[in-house]
């Protein structure tokens, strides 16, 4: 009887592990539903990349506007343009990023990090355009490498994305603008902590050439 009792315990304890136990699927899921969430409570209007491409590359911000690039799965509003060039094919350069950052799957707000306080000390990231494919890691980070990259110094994928779209030269006058894009970065886009949790962020990055 003791026996049977003790069966029936384990039985029990294995049951409730198996129920506990989350899969890579349930993740995704879970992230999918938080995206979800995040863009119906900020009130953004998703449109398609056939119609972002029609629009001549631009999101309207007045309807709050995001794109979903189908390739990457990263959405994106272009709050400006910026001012001179684009990276071209072969070309390399240092682009200094400034970011903010809000975690997705923490309700209410969801700020994790503000790195707003980096003006004076911007990451620097070494970027090569290749076929309109972008590479990058980062010469200089102070928040970001410590926090997230850890001994890596590579730039998450989802913050390339933007460049494609976006001039990235140095301001030469009062009326030239550095570029800024809004992003909602899935987990396969992101930097090593997202891709541990299967976790979207949300970024608010500006873009210029180092001068």
């Amino acid at each position: 009887m003791k026996k049977i009792l003790l069966f029936m315990i384990a039985a029990i304890v294995v049951f409730a592990s198996c129920n506990d136990y989350e899969t890579y699927g349930d993740q995704k899921e879970k992230e999918r539903n938080a995206i979800n969430k995040f863009i119906a409570d900020s009130s953004i209007t998703v449109i398609s990349e056939d119609v972002f491409n029609q629009n001549g590359y631009k999101t309207d911000l007045s309807r709050n506007e995001f794109v979903r690039l189908d390739k990457s799965g990263v959405y994106m509003q272009i709050v400006r343009q910026g001012c001179g060039t684009k990276l071209q094919n072969g070309e390399t350069a240092n682009l200094v990023c400034r970011c903010e950052e809000y975690d997705i799957m923490n309700d209410t707000t969801g700020v994790v990090t503000n790195l707003s306080y980096t003006a004076a000390c911007p990451d620097i990231m070494r970027v090569t355009c290749t076929s309109g494919t972008f590479t990058a890691s980062f010469t200089k980070s102070i928040a970001y490498n410590m926090y997230y990259c850890y001994s890596s110094a590579a730039v998450p994928a989802g913050w390339l994305v933007p460049l494609t779209y976006v001039n990235v030269g140095v301001p030469q006058s009062d009326d030239d603008e550095i570029a800024k894009v809004r992003l909602i970065v899935p987990h396969s886009q992101g930097h090593t902590i997202a891709t541990q949790k299967v976790a979207p962020y949300y970024y608010e990055l500006t873009f210029q050439r180092e001068a």
